[in-house]
Parts: C-alpha cells; structure tokens; sequence
C-alpha cells in the first residue's frame, strides 16, 4: 500500500542569543488537536510549494517575520497521528536567524519564547520529547525518524543519521 502522508513543515525558531525558542500554546480553538500542547511553527505544505517556501510562509503567517537563516534539522513520519488517525510527515527546521518582530499571538494561541532547557517541562506531545533533543543537539547530520501513533498515543520511535 502506498504512504501518501499529509506533508508538513515544523520550525523551532531560535531567539538571537540562541538560549530560547519561539512556541506556539495551542490555547486559543476548542476542539484543536493539539489543545492545551505547546508545539513549535509550521502547517501543511500548499500544492504548488516547495519545503522551504511552505515553511517560510507558515512562520510568516503564524508568527509575522522572515526567517532569514534556516537549516534542515531531520524528517519525521508520524503515521496515524492525525485527529482521524491520518498519516503525517515532517521536515523539521531550526530557524537560526530572523528579521521582524514575532506576534504576541495567532489564531491558534499565544505565541511564548521558552527557555530550551524548560521545554521538557511544558506540556508536549509525548514523542516530542524523543525528537526535540536531536533538533538542537549542534550534530550537523539531519535525523531521519518514524513515530507510529494509535489512539493519540505514540507507540514507538527510531531514528537513524
């Protein structure tokens, strides 16, 4: 059977002196999937755009700025982890440079800068906590991973370089 995932970009924009990361907290839709989670910046690719200009429309769109400096973090498949058990897959990217001022909100919650070394605290998505470390660990090889959900639940993860 073919994979045919929704493709999708998931940017952790760094602050200047590279100590935090802008975060989305999915406050702001009952309903939303991702309700009550934090989650950096992304969404679904547009027919007609490619990777990185589907990502730096989404950070435009949800954080008002310009990402100027971008590197490829990994590429992640998340099967069966959409609201209906949908197929998902990621490009991961850390957006290292910027130019604007970031909003204080978009329409799916309030956007906050966090400490990198408090994200592990925050309420995530469970498989967040295995693949966020590999995003900002300086290793230059890109991480390539597959985490199968069920039920909303990861149900295991790997990841090869």
């Amino acid at each position: 059977m073919p994979y045919t995932p929704i493709t999708a970009t998931l940017a952790y924009v760094l602050s200047p002196d590279r100590k935090r990361c802008l975060m989305v907290h999915r406050n702001a839709r009952p309903g939303d999937h991702h309700l009550g989670k934090y989650n950096g910046l992304g969404g679904k690719l547009e027919r007609d755009e490619d990777v990185l200009a589907g990502l730096r429309r989404e950070i435009r769109e949800e954080a008002g700025i310009e990402c100027t400096q971008v590197q490829l973090r990994g590429t992640l498949s998340w099967p069966g982890f959409g609201k209906q058990g949908e197929d998902w897959l990621g490009f991961i990217f850390l957006v290292e440079a910027y130019s604007g001022q970031p909003f204080a909100a978009n329409e799916e919650g309030d956007l906050e800068w966090v400490e990198l070394s408090r994200l592990d605290s925050l309420p995530l998505w469970e498989g967040d906590r295995h693949f966020l470390p590999l995003v900002f660990d300086g290793d230059p090889r890109p991480f390539h991973g597959v985490m199968p959900y069920q039920q909303g639940k990861m149900v295991s993860w790997r990841y090869s370089r």
